[in-house]
């Protein structure tokens, strides 16, 4: 990363007792520890993995800004989708994962109250305390008249009836990393060289996992990620989805995409202070750990859980059906707004911003014959 930032020195002594978690894990694994597990530790270890330890990483200020964060645009364009499902589903609720900052829960609320269809309940799960109080804060400040309807969650609940939104969540999840050899796949772990962390290959164990990458028929050299654990998470989703829709948000590509030959060293990415990297040990805990999300895996799953696959677009078509150029057209021209809200939509909608590389993946189950408007005009599912 040239010309980035230098981490204050309290930050710096956080991520050194993170590396120490670490290498006490590398440890107790044998000397070589899975990506998945490095990469839950970096993300998520109590008190010293990124989304926990309480700093700032969303907006302007942080490492990345997200599309609510962007513009409320997103938000009350969403709602219009949102507001369709829980028609069709009496006494729905939301469940949001990840909330970040809370501004897509509270924009979202406010949208859906000048549509008139305010949810039952307002579901938020989050573990991380100091966003808790991040979003409450945002709620309070921004729709206090509904704050009574937010509750927060720090485990998925038994059953879901409604609509589920998980914005930029699928990403953060912890991957594993292999690379293709001419002899069979072998597993990337996290080992210690010279008491530095370092990166490792060691063959896969997993006979499941071996078989599936070596249906990817992947060229010796090429690396790439499967995201074991958000298919876990869809899998126990499904289960506890009773009727509804759940509307997975995030960059990624159909599976021809996503193992395209331009892609060799995978879809791993790290963000400190705006910038991008592809160094996932500098720093644990100070800068987030992503990857694109394989949505045809995804699609794959959710059907054989029992859910439909109801769309796939892109977030700028997605956007464009639900509403978002009305919403601007409303907006006097001659407004001081005007202009501010015209350039967050363009950020939205461009191809070379978020517009083609965010994606919407919609999953549901019992909700008939209900055509979902975010995917009345181009939807992608033949490309899943």
């Amino acid at each position: 990363m040239r010309d980035a930032p230098v981490p204050e020195a309290d930050a710096l002594a956080l991520s050194a007792r993170l590396v120490t978690r670490i290498r006490q894990a590398v440890a107790a694994a044998g000397g070589r520890l899975g990506f998945d597990a490095y990469m839950q530790l970096a993300l998520y270890a109590p008190g010293l993995g990124y989304y926990v330890n309480g700093l700032r990483k969303f907006g302007a200020e942080g490492d990345f800004v997200t599309a609510p964060e962007r513009s409320p645009l997103f938000a009350r364009a969403l709602a219009r989708q949102v507001a369709q499902v829980l028609q069709a589903v009496p006494g729905g609720e939301v469940l949001e994962f990840g909330p970040g900052s809370g501004a897509l829960a509270a924009d979202l609320l406010a949208e859906l109250e000048r549509l008139g269809c305010v949810p039952s309940r307002y579901l938020m799960l989050e573990l991380s305390a100091e966003l808790q109080q991040r979003q409450h804060e945002a709620i309070a400040r921004r729709v206090p008249q509904l704050a009574g309807r937010v509750q927060w969650l720090t485990q998925l609940p038994e059953r879901v009836c409604g609509v589920v939104i998980a914005n930029e969540v699928l990403d953060a999840m912890p991957v594993r990393r292999f690379r293709a050899t001419a002899g069979g796949a072998a597993e990337l772990c996290v080992a210690l060289e010279d008491d530095a962390l370092c990166l490792q290959a060691q063959p896969v164990r997993d006979v499941q996992v071996a078989q599936r990458l070596a249906g990817l028929g992947l060229p010796p050299g090429y690396e790439t990620e499967l995201n074991l654990t958000a298919e876990a998470w869809l899998r126990t989703l499904a289960e506890r989805l009773v009727r509804g829709a759940a509307l997975l948000i995030d960059y990624g590509y159909p599976s021809a995409e996503y193992y395209h030959p331009q892609r060799s060293a995978g879809t791993l990415r790290c963000y400190y202070r705006q910038q991008a990297h592809d160094d996932a040990l500098r720093w644990p805990g100070l800068q987030d750990i992503t990857a694109h999300v394989d949505f045809s895996a995804m699609a794959q799953v959710a059907c054989e859980a029992g859910l439909t696959v109801a769309g796939f677009a892109n977030q700028a078509q997605f956007l464009i059906n639900c509403g978002l150029a009305d919403l601007l057209e409303a907006v006097d021209p001659t407004s001081e707004d005007y202009l501010d809200l015209a350039v967050q939509a363009r950020q939205l909608l461009l191809p070379q911003t978020m517009g083609e590389a965010f994606k919407v993946l919609a999953l549901t189950r019992d909700l008939g014959d209900v055509a979902l408007r975010g995917f009345r005009e181009g939807d992608r599912r033949h490309a899943l």
